[in-house]
């Protein structure tokens, strides 16, 4: 019954495209995480599913608004040389006293900022704050969608070091929008999380080990591609835009062997884990009898002088 219920919702998703995990991806994403949760969770999620998966891309939007936003999305490894994950403490207090804040926030906060947001979920759920929990819900899936992005865990981000720039939208975005009406994406029951900061480290490492298959496979498609079966261009907005076409991106998802469709699920089931175990570690509270109220629309207005680099 569970599988029929998460896609009679499939017309709902947000198809807009514009990287980041695309907003349609990380749409999917977050609101599949909602059919995970347990009993005693998912009636105070489903009614507000809609809320779920339209505000999972608000921190992609606060990235031009909010200053200090934009590095809680990645972190770049390779920028602290091939013993990264070794060298980095993985506690944010460490991490300050070994490095300072604003070489940190230079190369990337994600993994201890991820965990800062479920801190303040699990106590979201402490005080009974709907409106919180709701929103730091969305918060936390979209930033644990990111850091199973390998592309979010490199320097090279974009491909702009090795002459592919336009690959991150392209593996995040492009391939899901495509691909993804025909993944198999149910994960199964929501788990507690033992140690839930070094899970989020274990997501980076692993997603991070992928980053040379994401760029190898796109250059190797691409000598075998002529530029004008590479791309193709579409209608959006009533614009027309130059896109990876639907032959090279259907040969890049093949050669990549299911790696897009395996973070997907992967981000899903954390999501979902990380929402139990917030409310576990809360003291399991009653989420029939917190006060209903109506979510205010986050109003986000882009500042010009806040520079992000694009990917």
């Amino acid at each position: 019954m569970r599988f029929f219920l998460i896609w009679i919702f499939w017309p709902f998703f947000i198809s807009d495209s514009t990287g980041y995990w695309g907003f349609y991806a990380h749409a999917l994403i977050n609101r599949l995480a909602v059919f995970s949760l347990p009993e005693e969770m998912i009636g105070f999620y489903k009614p507000q599913i809609q809320y779920i998966t339209e505000n999972a891309v608000n921190p992609d939007r606060r990235r031009y608004a909010v200053k200090g936003e934009a590095e809680k999305h990645f972190i770049d490894l390779d920028f602290y040389g091939d013993s990264a994950l070794q060298i980095l403490p993985k506690y944010w207090n460490e991490a300050v006293e070994k490095l300072t804040e604003d070489s940190l926030r230079a190369n990337g906060i994600g993994p201890w900022s991820a965990y800062f947001t479920f801190l303040n979920l699990t106590k979201a759920f402490e005080s009974k704050n709907s409106a919180a929990i709701l929103r730091l819900s969305a918060d936390l899936g979209h930033y644990i969608g990111d850091l199973n992005v390998p592309l979010h865990t490199t320097v090279n981000y974009n491909g702009q070091l090795t002459d592919q720039i336009g690959i991150h939208g392209f593996w995040e975005s492009r391939v899901p929008e495509l691909q993804a009406k025909d993944y198999p994406l149910w994960v199964g029951q929501a788990e507690y999380v033992e140690k839930p900061q070094l899970a989020l480290w274990d997501a980076v490492a692993e997603a991070h080990g992928k980053v040379d298959s994401v760029l190898m496979v796109e250059r190797e498609l691409t000598q075998n591609f002529s530029p004008d079966r590479k791309y193709s261009y579409e209608e959006r907005n009533n614009l027309t835009v130059r896109v990876y076409s639907r032959e090279f991106t259907e040969a890049y998802a093949l050669a990549l062997n299911g790696q897009i469709e395996r973070q997907m699920k992967k981000s899903i089931k954390m999501i979902a884990d990380f929402w139990f175990t917030a409310w576990v570690n809360a003291g399991q509270p009653d989420l029939s009898v917190f006060p209903k109220k109506t979510l205010e629309e986050e109003i986000i207005i882009p500042d010009a002088k806040i520079k992000v680099r694009d990917h």
